[in-house]
């Protein structure tokens, strides 16, 4: 029980300086408005964007974009993705419809904010009227950033960011039609409301999170993850794995404080919850089952199109529940990188891909964790294949182990040196 309460009172102190990890975390809420202090809430809210699945469907965007009414469209992605079979699918859908577009291709893997700023200002250049993202997390983001200053062009970059850094201000315009085409599956960025960049004058990353910026459409074709070099697979199913087991493992949305007094302050990242944990479950048993064999083969079609899937179920997940300390500390892990080049990331900077920053710290903070919920720590150990006695006290031991030989497996995790 004493451990059980500190973790408990550690999670409720972080509800306090929750801008600390604002962009994932499910204590942040945007506008000023007085709440009703010492109340926990009552409710939780889902939102997702529409979401496609289905091995090429991608030759629908050009229609969807018609559908649509778009007379111009920004395409945007990064210059590896630009040669890369996506890219190719995509414009042949756009040329077939009648699509005009013109193409962005200078997003930065693993984006900063003078990448966002680069980016919106090709964007008020151009003056489009729909976007469509083709790429991973750091082109989705990019693109979101990018509607969200287009559509509100008077505002000054820091004020939608969240939270000491920017002013967090509530977003009350109306954005552009924006499609994502995710290429990597991990981040999950079609389906939620959040923005994350380096921010690089503090040397930390922070982000926009509103489900205002959230996809209108997200078209999920595995045929694309088939690309994705063995690193990168390994990786973004990293990030699966922790939004799965932190949204699960996350307090719950009744203990969160303050309770808003007006619906609309009610955060997008609002604590665990009966439907988030459903897709969270879901997506930790894909993982489970198909992530080693994603990475060790990129062949395995069947193992490449579940782990797309995981990818989307679990942003479904913590794109309403949130997510806890593994992403919250990868933030410095990722911000204070100096010389750090990645295996399989085609890119001429530094960089700890985002989903190795975040596993990283994994087996420490589920063993510090534990104790608040066992039962759902045993409940993820046991889906990932620990063989396990049902006693709460052997809960760390198991938990940490389970994730140790799922993370370990085919790269040991101190092999990468970040810094």
């Amino acid at each position: 029980m004493a451990g059980r309460e500190r973790v408990v009172y550690l999670l409720k102190q972080l509800h306090r300086v929750s801008c600390m990890c604002p962009a994932h975390s499910h204590t942040y809420s945007q506008g000023t408005e007085s709440a009703a202090l010492g109340k926990t809430d009552y409710a939780f809210e889902m939102a997702v964007s529409n979401i496609r699945y289905g091995e090429g469907v991608t030759k629908e965007v050009g229609m969807d974009l018609q559908n649509m009414g778009a007379r111009k469209v920004c395409v945007m992605t990064d210059k590896n993705l630009r040669q890369l079979p996506p890219m190719e699918a995509v414009l042949d859908s756009l040329t077939k419809n009648g699509i005009t577009f013109k193409i962005y291709d200078n997003v930065r893997v693993e984006p900063t904010d003078q990448s966002f700023l680069d980016a919106i200002e090709f964007a008020k250049k151009g003056e489009f009227d729909s976007y469509l993202a083709v790429g991973g997390g750091s082109v989705i983001d990019t693109c979101k950033c990018t509607n969200l200053y287009t559509s509100s062009p008077e505002s000054e970059f820091l004020d939608y960011v969240n939270p000491p850094i920017g002013k967090g201000k509530s977003i009350k315009v109306t954005l552009k039609p924006l499609i994502a085409v995710p290429t990597t599956a991990g981040t999950g960025s079609e389906t939620t409301g959040a923005a994350i960049f380096d921010y690089k004058k503090l040397k930390v990353k922070t982000g926009i999170a509103s489900r205002a910026i959230k996809p209108s459409l997200g078209l999920v074709d595995p045929s694309h993850t088939l690309h994705m070099p063995e690193r990168v697979a390994a990786n973004s199913g990293f990030d699966v794995l922790c939004h799965a087991i932190e949204s699960y493992t996350a307090l719950p949305y009744n203990k969160r404080s303050p309770c808003p007094t007006n619906p609309e302050n009610r955060p997008a990242y609002q604590g665990s919850n009966p439907i988030s944990d459903v897709w969270a479950i879901h997506a930790l048993r894909i993982v489970a089952k198909y992530l080693k064999r994603a990475i060790r083969d990129p062949e395995d079609r069947e193992a490449r199109a579940n782990m797309h899937l995981a990818s989307t179920f679990a942003g479904i997940g913590f794109g309403n529940a949130g997510v806890h300390l593994c992403h919250g500390m990868s933030y410095p892990i990722a911000g204070m990188v100096k010389n750090y080049k990645a295996k399989d990331y085609p890119v001429d900077h530094s960089l700890v891909p985002h989903g190795l920053s975040v596993v990283l710290t994994s087996p420490a903070v589920f063993t510090f964790t534990a104790p608040m919920c066992p039962e759902r720590h045993l409940e993820a150990a046991q889906i990932m294949g620990m063989f396990l006695l049902i006693k709460y006290e052997k809960t760390k031991e198991s938990y940490s182990e389970s994730v140790d030989k799922t993370c370990s497996s085919p790269f040991k995790l101190h092999d990468s040196k970040a810094c």
